[in-house]
């Protein structure tokens, strides 16, 4: 479908979640905004991970809404619709490749609809883009701009982190006594099983960095992960300091404290990239290509392909293995991170 750019006026963004992969399409939106500098932009996302795009100059307005169950999915969802409809979007770019953002899509009523072609829905766009593998998944987003005269390039992901979050980070290190130490943040836990690495091997890595490293562990934990954190700590031998409980942007402001990130794919790993943590991420059996941003040097990834992670929750990567990576990681770090 010929597209005349002159008739777009009003750009709805589809990405309802998770924390990751919504903070993933920050990357494209200040091409997204040069290519359209007088368009409104608006992006669709679920609470609570509306918050990843608060406050991102690239995006006019959030389109939030909340998930429910049984009638009253059914109910708002019909709300949501109509609303979507009712804002005469010209162009709809369906990131998120799903039967309900397919949906919302087809039934915005946009002259231009945007999506993958190489997925179940595809008819109900009528502008379609392959969509690619094997790269970080930020590069991978751009590739549904092409029709839109947007060619990737470089860019980084982009997350507000706000003073008051900054704040109550620097108060609670001081209140811990760890505003002068050198830090390694460890994020065991994970919403999704197979994606955490062995709690055992977590302590022991954690008791090699503080013995060889003397950097300070701190035990950072998201919604449903307490419990990973503690037992972690409980299997160290060594003395660690749990996080407070944290939103999203509390969770960056804690990370930019830290010399080192270590973790479990995931999106807490995209956070690190946006406010240019270092991380070791540990994979399973996810793709590291693609998950991992090992296009940035201060980012890297333990992946071993000849376990089957689904069954061996160890992922074929020792505690030792891990740590000799890490050490590499402050060794080469260590001018920069030094200053945190």
């Amino acid at each position: 479908m010929q597209i005349d750019f002159d008739e777009i006026h009003k750009i709805l963004i589809i990405q309802y979640q998770p924390f990751g992969d919504v903070l993933l399409n920050t990357g494209y939106l200040p091409y997204l905004r040069k290519r359209f500098p007088d368009a409104k932009i608006d992006f669709l996302v679920r609470r609570p991970y509306h918050v990843v795009l608060e406050n991102n100059p690239y995006i006019d307005e959030l389109v939030v809404f909340d998930n429910h169950h049984g009638w009253r999915y059914y109910r708002n969802r019909l709300k949501l619709e109509k609303e979507i409809f009712g804002r005469r979007y010209d162009l709809v770019i369906d990131q998120i490749r799903g039967s309900g953002s397919a949906m919302f899509t087809l039934l915005s009523g946009a002259k231009y609809r945007l999506g993958y072609s190489n997925m179940r829905w595809k008819s109900f766009y009528n502008i379609r883009v392959r969509r690619g593998d094997n790269r970080y998944y930020s590069y991978l987003k751009f590739e549904l701009l092409k029709p839109l005269g947007i060619e990737e390039g470089p860019h980084e992901l982009y997350f507000h982190v706000s003073q008051e979050s900054i704040k109550t980070i620097n108060s609670w290190m001081h209140n811990e006594k760890l505003h002068q130490s050198r830090i390694v943040c460890f994020s065991p836990g994970s919403p999704v099983k197979r994606k955490k690495w062995n709690i055992a091997h977590y302590a022991r890595l954690a008791d090699l960095v503080v013995k060889h490293t003397g950097r300070q562990v701190i035990l950072l934990w998201g919604p449903g992960e307490k419990e990973d954190a503690e037992t972690m700590m409980q299997l160290m031998n060594t003395p660690a300091v749990m996080a407070p409980p944290t939103d999203f942007s509390q969770a960056a402001a804690l990370l930019q404290k830290c010399e080192l990130l270590i973790c479990n794919d995931g999106g807490i790993n995209h956070l690190a990239v946006a406010v240019k943590t270092p991380s070791l991420a540990l994979f399973g059996s996810t793709n590291p290509l693609k998950w991992c941003p090992m296009h940035l040097k201060i980012h890297e990834c333990l992946h071993n392909p000849e376990v089957n992670s689904r069954t061996d929750d160890t992922f074929g990567i020792s505690p030792e293995s891990a740590f000799k990576k890490a050490e590499q990681m402050l060794k080469a770090l260590a001018p920069e991170g030094a200053g945190k």
